[in-house]
């Protein structure tokens, strides 16, 4: 179910998007995403950051973003959808399914260890954690999120995605 949604380029559109937002002034950064499963324009190599209008000012701000988990180089959407699906998955399909998004084996172990330890101590972890009842199993991260989710498939990933968000840009990234 999710694999047709990642290999779908309207999906990546329509995450572009939203993390381009309204009308203000902004820089882009070229990133070089991996684990993407269709061919997609060079616009979503592109970080956004907003910038001062007055001519001369380097003042910037990372806004938040749906397709880039700070500063990591997969695409958000794969490190989510990783960590949910290795829960409960044998070795054979864990392997087939880094062929898949060409991660690693270990990169994947270390994700896992980055949302059991690391996102759980984040400051906007500390907060979110209290508006969830019953308590959001951490062992269970990102998965127990996304099941809190009602709707499509690709609703409920864009619903972690944006419930993410604050920890993708400015303040949000140095918590990690």
């Amino acid at each position: 179910m999710y694999a047709t949604l990642l290999a779908d380029a309207r999906f990546h559109d329509l995450l572009l998007a939203i993390d381009r937002g309204g009308r203000r002034h902004m820089a882009r950064y070229r990133r070089k995403p991996r684990g993407r499963t269709c061919r997609l324009g060079s616009e979503h190599d592109q970080r956004f950051s907003f910038c001062c209008a007055v001519d001369g000012c380097r003042s910037r701000a990372t806004p938040p973003s749906l397709r880039f988990l700070g500063r990591k180089v997969y695409v958000a959407a794969i490190v989510v959808l990783i960590a949910i699906l290795q829960h409960d998955v044998s070795d054979g399909r864990l392997t087939r399914l880094a062929q898949v998004v060409s991660v690693d084996r270990r990169t994947i172990t270390r994700w896992r260890g980055w949302w059991r330890k690391v996102f759980t101590a984040t400051r906007f972890w500390a907060a979110a954690r209290a508006g969830f009842m019953p308590p959001i199993a951490e062992a269970q991260l990102p998965g127990a999120l996304i099941e809190r989710l009602a709707s499509d498939a690709q609703d409920r990933l864009i619903g972690l995605l944006r419930f993410l968000s604050p920890v993708t840009g400015g303040a949000g990234m140095r918590a990690f």
